[in-house]
C-alpha cells in the first residue's frame, strides 16, 4: 500500500477567458466603414411641382426661355453671363413676381449646373419655374 499513491482529480475545470479584443476591432472596423461611408454634406432639395392639368398646347405668352449649353447661358437666344441673368430676374421679379421662365438643359449638361442655375434663379427671386426636357 505504501507504493499506491491516491490520486486527486480536479473536478473544477479551469474556465477560459473570452478575449475582448477581437470584438474591439470589429467595432472600430464597422466605426470607419460607417463614417467613409456617410457623407457630411448637407443634402439640398429642390421642388420640382408638377402642374395639376398639363396641356401641350398650352402657349406660356410673355415666359422668359433660359436654356443652359455646355458652353454658357441664353436668356431667349441671346447670350447671357449668369450674373447678368440673376440681375435681370431680380429687376423683372419685382415687378411682376408672376414672371414665368422655362428653363431648358441642353444635351450634356451636368445636373450639378441645372441645379446650379435653378438656384441662382430662386435666389434672385423666380418663383414660376418650369422645366422643359428635350
Amino acid at each position: 500500500m505504501l507504493g499506491n499513491s491516491m490520486r486527486f482529480e480536479n473536478t473544477h475545470t479551469r474556465r477560459r477567458l473570452v478575449s475582448l479584443t477581437p470584438l474591439i476591432d470589429v467595432v472600430f472596423i464597422l466605426l470607419v466603414f460607417f463614417m467613409l461611408a456617410s457623407s457630411l454634406t448637407p443634402w439640398q432639395a429642390v421642388e420640382l411641382e408638377a402642374p395639376a392639368t398639363a396641356s401641350a398646347g398650352t402657349p406660356l405668352l410673355g415666359a422668359w426661355l433660359v436654356r443652359i449649353r455646355a458652353d454658357g447661358l441664353d436668356l431667349n437666344a441671346e447670350p447671357i453671363a449668369p450674373a447678368a441673368l440673376s440681375a435681370q430676374v431680380a429687376t423683372r421679379a419685382q415687378h411682376d413676381p408672376t414672371q414665368a421662365i422655362l428653363v431648358q438643359p441642353a444635351a450634356g449638361v451636368s445636373l450639378q449646373e441645372l441645379v446650379d442655375l435653378l438656384d441662382l434663379l430662386r435666389q434672385a427671386g423666380a418663383t414660376q419655374l418650369t422645366l422643359l426636357s428635350q
